[in-house]
């Protein structure tokens, strides 16, 4: 994929760069590279010979998923009303077992396709079959921090022998990490509940050798910990911090039953928490305490996890739920402003995930960006720019967003995916997925 410099003109453009502001009208303007070279209010703009494209409608940063299994479309919403233990043993570990070439793929296409439609251009992935994974994304022209499952049943038996999982991680991010591109490669046990403690040291010094984020599960349920908490007497996020697992960029998917304690060491460590209240809420599981993670200064992004858990990769009912959810629990309407919101779902899901230099409108920033269309009635009226944002927050959702561009490039267009056959991608996943459920 290729970009040229232009502009983009739209009625209004949101930047998030750091802060969310809204300009009325604005512009963005884009290098040959795809990157940003500036944006702002479209009357203060500097001369430019770049084309010049205006539309009506806004113009924003594309979201950030901080926590998925793409290639769980293949399971979409199977084992509801499990909970997680029996979800996982009686309706997901199954069916993954039966798993064949392609079919991570053919998986991850379709996720792919359906962020890009709903207008999240980058997301944070845990999963298996990780070149077909980087193959997926890299044929829709999305953006991932591809991060390689390890969990105890599939890959403990020969994790360290040569051509096992460490090895398998190692020679991925060798070859098909990519710091400046959109294909990228971390390390993501899968949790310290399913891996020997031991191994989980291991991993997270692998990551920090690599320089890349550590993605793992932590206190997705009330009982998860009990067996670490039995072993070593402390609770989960005490025994990492005193291992030294938080040390590196540690991105923790959920982060729900954390006490007072462990919020603090996340904020001392300056790890980053996937918040995703659907999933969480979907399996009974709790809700993340967002407000006490955002006042403590935990940097926090939002995420789906896999559609087996929630149905649907549209991050907009997380940035919906996020805020509610914190109010309605607390019963302050104070909590978790529609602003703060929007940046979990942007430029801090973004850092979450270890790619900063997405998630923003800021001068450097890939041009990873999309339109949403104001011409209906959830966003009328608009008199403020913080109607703008609450409009957007509150009202929007993922059947206004018409056209995503990643890295300045237009992969979306009028609602129609440019780079692959969604039609193709959706029949391809539904023969599969009758596969792996049968003789179940």
């Amino acid at each position: 994929m290729s970009s040229s410099a232009q502009r983009l003109i739209a009625d209004a453009v949101i930047t998030c760069a750091p802060r969310v502001e809204v300009h009325r009208p604005g512009f963005i303007d884009i290098d040959d590279d795809g990157r940003v070279e500036g944006s702002g209010p479209l009357a203060v703009g500097p001369p430019t010979r770049s084309p010049e494209t205006r539309m009506s409608g806004l113009l924003m940063p594309g979201l950030v998923n901080a926590h998925a299994h793409g290639p769980m479309t293949l399971l979409r919403g199977v084992g509801d009303g499990l909970s997680l233990e029996r979800w996982l043993t009686e309706a997901i570990w199954p069916r993954e077992a039966k798993l064949g070439p392609g079919d991570v793929r053919a998986g991850m296409l379709l996720a792919s396709a359906e962020m890009l439609l709903a207008g999240v251009t980058a997301s944070c992935e845990m999963y298996f079959a990780d070149d077909e994974l980087l193959d997926a994304v890299d044929a829709t022209g999305g953006r991932v921090m591809c991060t390689p499952g390890v969990v105890g049943a599939v890959h403990l038996a020969n994790l360290y022998e040569p051509g096992g999982r460490f090895a398998e991680i190692s020679a991925l991010h060798a070859a098909r990490n990519e710091p400046e591109g959109r294909l990228r490669v971390g390390v993501a046990p899968h949790s310290a509940y399913d891996l020997p403690m031991p191994v989980v040291d291991d991993l997270a010094s692998l990551a920090r050798e690599l320089e890349c984020p550590l993605h793992i599960h932590i206190a997705e349920t009330s009982d998860e910990g009990r067996d670490v908490e039995a072993e070593h007497g402390k609770r989960t996020v005490e025994v990492l911090a005193e291992r030294g697992v938080l040390d590196g960029h540690v991105l923790a998917a959920h982060g729900v039953w954390l006490s007072d304690a462990e919020v603090e060491l996340f904020a001392w460590h300056g790890t980053h928490v996937a918040h995703c209240p659907k999933s969480n809420m979907k399996l009974g599981s709790g809700v993340a305490r967002l407000h006490d993670l955002t006042t403590a200064g935990v940097n926090v992004g939002l995420g789906t996890d896999g559609v087996a858990s929630n149905d649907d990769l549209d991050l907009w009912q997380e940035l919906q739920l996020a805020p509610l959810l914190a109010r309605g629990t607390s019963g302050d309407p104070t909590r978790i402003s529609a602003r703060q919101a929007l940046l979990m779902a942007t430029r801090c899901g973004a850092e979450a995930i270890g790619m900063s230099d997405t998630g923003s409108l800021a001068p450097g920033s890939w041009a990873d960006i999309i339109r949403i269309d104001l011409d209906n009635a959830a966003f009328t009226p608009i008199i403020t720019d913080d109607d703008v944002v609450d409009r957007l927050v509150f009202a929007g959702g993922a059947r206004y967003v018409t056209d995503t561009w990643v890295a300045g490039e237009r992969v979306v267009e009028a609602g129609e995916l440019l780079t692959v056959d969604t039609e193709a991608a959706r029949a391809d996943v539904q023969a599969r997925a009758e596969r792996l459920a049968s003789d179940l």
